[in-house]
């Protein structure tokens, strides 16, 4: 572990990395997206962060599929457009538990996704821990749907508007109560957002740096700029412990193809990684999600050994890995 950098500020000794592995799809209809988890840790994620210094406290790779929804469960939905909410419902409150407890026990909760639907529960989890968290996601997309809204009915462009408190009235979901305010979450990357994301965005007054800003201002003072929103009031102005969300879609198809739904005119490899280092100088991330690798879209072995090594490497950055 890179020990010149500010030490971890929320963690204790021995720095210890509880890995959530997450291997769900249903808040999406594009297969694979499961596979990402197994595919991370296969290409030597845990290793790799053994190399720099972290104790692996190691979960048991969890199985979704007693919650795959039957039929009647189908049938009995409470929303004619959102689409598996009980499914997506079941497994993000179990994952909001895993990260929980990682967090309780001072570890960093490191989850390995799946779909960006589970961050409701990585969200969640590290906020019952960190009522002050500050989210710092990363992605190409908003994911700030609500139910009312959505057009597709994909629980994977609604998460922000459930940890919000915005996303509407279902059932299945009254175990997650609202557990970030608008100010407690700044957006990098954003590049392909519906009108009416971009009119909830306006409305709660949401920080957000879309590739246009990245573009006027240079990720480093994208990344100044985030940092000072989320500390904002904080008594010594940098004492806000952090949750990185960071989707691979986030980033240029070139450098990431295999993952759900890729955008032109992103992240570069460099800028992915800056902003994971920028994170990890902070000493406040308590909390980090990798999302969206899916191995079936890549269109041959080496867009998928390239995502999931990138995968790899941003979580490295994020934990400490430095260029010198």
């Amino acid at each position: 572990m890179n020990y010149s950098k500010p030490l971890p500020k929320f963690l204790t000794k021995p720095y210890t990395v509880g890995i959530v592995a997450a291997p769900f799809s249903g808040g999406q209809p594009k297969k694979g997206v499961d596979e990402g988890p197994k595919h991370l840790i296969e290409n030597g994620l845990l290793n790799q962060l053994t190399g720099l210094g972290w104790k692996i406290d190691e979960s048991t790779v969890t199985s979704y599929e007693p919650m795959i929804p039957t039929a009647e469960d189908l049938k009995q939905g409470s929303h004619k457009v959102v689409k598996n909410a009980g499914y997506v419902s079941r497994v993000c409150k179990d994952i909001a538990r895993q990260v929980e407890s990682k967090c309780r026990s001072k570890s960093l909760a490191l989850t390995c996704g799946g779909d960006h639907s589970i961050a409701i529960g990585t969200v969640s989890g590290t906020a019952r821990v960190y009522p002050n968290v500050g989210v710092i996601w990363v992605d190409a997309h908003a994911d700030i749907n609500t139910t009312m809204g959505t057009v597709s009915g994909n629980l994977h462009g609604c998460p922000v508007s459930f940890l919000l408190g915005i996303a509407g009235n279902l059932p299945e979901f009254e175990w997650c109560t609202p557990c970030i305010k608008p100010h407690q979450i700044v957006y990098i990357g954003l590049r392909d957002v519906e009108q009416d994301e971009k009119d909830l965005l306006k409305k709660h007054n949401i920080k957000a740096f879309s590739m246009h800003e990245v573009d006027k201002f240079g990720i480093g003072s994208v990344m100044e700029q985030s940092f000072a929103h989320l500390n904002k009031g904080s008594s010594d102005g940098n004492a806000v412990p952090i949750h990185l969300t960071f989707d691979v879609d986030a980033l240029d198809p070139s450098v990431a193809p295999a993952t759900g739904t890729p955008v032109r005119g992103g992240l570069s490899f460099r800028e992915g990684h800056f902003i994971c280092e920028s994170v990890w100088e902070t000493g406040n991330l308590v909390s980090m999600d990798i999302m969206e690798v899916n191995p079936s879209l890549s269109s041959d072995e080496y867009s998928l050994q390239q995502t999931v090594q990138v995968g790899c490497s941003l979580v490295r950055a994020g934990l400490g890995e430095t260029l010198l």
